[in-house]
């Protein structure tokens, strides 16, 4: 039987900016999500100097609305983190998974637009 808990859950592939901020810190660091799933993301950034278990506060805007999720940096490298969402909420599940649903829905407009376009030109 396999063991679910090691299977990592579906990655959407994006190219999201980003703000975040350590718990304890004041000022923010700009970044961007790569990949996202309803369990974490990629979070790619230069500069600064993020490390294994360091809480993160994530600070996002999706259809024009600021959203905020709290995160645990379970790896580091000198690309970016992996992080995993640490919701308190349903809310905050449901901004994730909100997420997620734009992204690929957008990409499937632009896909259908896309086969439109070249139904026509073919």
């Amino acid at each position: 039987m396999e063991d679910t808990l090691k299977v990592p859950a579906p990655r959407t592939p994006l190219n999201l900016e980003v703000s975040f901020k350590r718990n304890y810190a004041r000022e923010e660091t700009k970044g961007t999500l790569k990949n996202i799933s309803i369990t974490g993301a990629f979070l790619e950034f230069s500069g600064g100097n993020v490390r294994a278990n360091e809480k993160l506060n994530l600070i996002f805007v999706v259809a024009g609305r600021e959203r905020k999720v709290a995160a645990h940096v379970i790896w580091a490298n000198s690309a970016g983190v992996g992080v995993k969402f640490m919701p308190q909420n349903n809310r905050d599940v449901q901004i994730v998974d909100d997420l997620i649903y734009f992204v690929e829905n957008d990409r499937s407009g632009r896909r259908s637009i896309m086969d439109t376009i070249l139904k026509k030109v073919g």
